[in-house]
């Protein structure tokens, strides 16, 4: 500690560095559920690229680990500090440097705040569409390093879909600029893609180059409720071979409405096995066309509104799943798993199966139309039983979702919460390259080392 804090004093500013012990601990742990985090040597906040520069040659010098960490908001541990490590926090790092209106693009450090870009884009009618469920407190350095998702994914994409260009510092403290500002370049390797979804493993992102959109007309919205999750799920698929666009497609099930509507009640239908919630943009097509669907395959109750404003409320029920849960006064462990579209209704009966046999409260929301669930495994920590019990049903709900033809990590990442099932979807061969790739940028493993691979 003592060898890698006097490398840092020779080379930054007092301020940038933090010894005190709870403040250090403070920044070393992000929302993950049972992941440990270890014990830091110092935190570092730096605020600009050079900064960045100096504190990397100072690990460097000092042979110590690094963590990077973004607003702390991930949920699989891929920020927990490791013991004796400098964790290198970027939340200083939040310029949004440019805007640019021709072009389309946006030029931000990695400390911005998904939410700061969306408004200062919207500001120029434009329009910054990756939007995970923390937008309003996630940054982009943070998005971009865990490839994240969110409810607009089902038209828009994810974050990888929107990065045209990195400044990223290597482990040795060497600058490398990667894409390019033209929305075209065939010119050499992508290694824009080999850092989005990194978690850290490669450099560290300090500027980001993202291509924007248009500002969309104001969304359509519309409900339907299913008495079975097979209707439900014939009506998702009917609506993607019919070649309709939804720009949100988000389900909820039973257990999700019931516990919505125990402390925020909203007059929901607590017995129907599942609400599908739709939007729309009207330049894609009505949101009655949307809603025709769920009624042809026997919604018991469809209701569509052409004004944003009852649309809101309308999806206000999505957005109050999570403070529902909170106030059981339990601990949560949010599960993220992927399957195709079509095999959506199966997943769902799977958690369904595992949480009644091992007797959990287990709400499941996600995004219906790309197929990435998030049950929610809710738990009294401090039950032996019920903790073991919460294990077992994790690695079963990954185990269904691989069954399908799945994903175990639709959009959170992996970290460490899922590294022991990486092998279980990841083929030995392509693994293998991987770790080259990771010994490739990071040859001693000081980069966030035990996360992600």
């Amino acid at each position: 500690m003592t060898d890698l804090v006097s490398e840092l004093q020779a080379r930054l500013p007092e301020q940038r560095i933090k010894t005190d012990v709870d403040v250090v601990a403070a920044y070393g742990q992000d929302r993950a559920v049972f992941e440990a985090a270890g014990t830091a040597a110092v935190l570092v906040t730096p605020h600009s690229t050079e900064e960045v520069v100096a504190a990397m040659k100072a690990a460097e010098a000092a042979n110590a680990i690094v963590v990077p960490r973004g607003a702390g908001t991930g949920l699989t541990g891929a920020a927990n500090a490791i013991d004796g490590c400098m964790v290198l926090s970027l939340h200083n790092m939040n310029e949004i440097i440019e805007i640019d209106t021709t072009n389309r693009m946006a030029r931000v450090q990695p400390g911005v705040i998904n939410a700061d870009l969306k408004a200062a884009c919207a500001d120029q009618n434009l329009y910054y569409p990756p939007d995970p469920a923390s937008f309003d407190m996630s940054s982009i350095g943070g998005n971009v390093s865990t490839n994240a998702g969110g409810l607009c994914c089902v038209k828009y994409g994810v974050t990888r879909d929107y990065v045209i260009g990195l400044e990223v510092v290597l482990v040795d403290g060497t600058v490398i600029t990667t894409g390019r500002n033209t929305l075209k370049s065939t010119t050499a390797l992508d290694l824009t893609g080999v850092f989005v979804g990194s978690e850290g493993l490669l450099g560290i992102i300090t500027e980001v180059t993202v291509k924007l959109e248009p500002a969309p007309a104001p969304p359509e919205t519309a409900v339907a409720y299913f008495a079975d999750l097979p209707s439900a799920g014939q009506a998702i698929q009917t609506v993607f071979t019919r070649g309709l666009q939804p720009t949100v497609m988000e389900i909820l099930d039973r257990a999700s409405l019931q516990i919505v509507e125990q402390f925020y009640p909203m007059d929901l239908d607590t017995e129907a096995a599942c609400l599908i919630l739709m939007q729309s943009s009207p330049d894609d097509q009505p949101i009655a066309e949307l809603a025709a669907v769920c009624e042809e395959f026997g919604a018991t109750f469809v209701y569509h509104a052409s004004d944003p404003h009852e649309g809101e409320q309308l999806l206000e029920v999505r957005r109050r799943v999570w403070p529902a849960a909170e106030q059981l006064g339990k601990a949560m462990l949010p599960e993220d798993v992927a399957v195709t579209r079509d095999k959506l209704p199966e997943l769902l009966a799977g958690i369904e199966e595992i949480a009644a046999r091992h007797k959990l409260v287990m709400p499941v929301v996600g995004h219906a139309g790309d197929g990435n669930m998030h049950p929610m495994l809710i738990f009294d920590e401090h039950d032996a039983d019920e903790v073991e019990r919460i294990h077992q049903a994790f690695a079963e709900i990954v185990a269904v979702a691989l069954s399908l033809g799945g994903t175990i990590a639709g959009e959170h990442g992996v970290g460490t919460l899922k590294r022991q099932f990486l092998e279980d979807e990841v083929d030995p061969v392509n693994l293998a390259v991987q770790r080259r790739v990771k010994a490739t940028f990071d040859p001693d493993n000081r980069l966030n080392p035990g996360k992600k691979l």
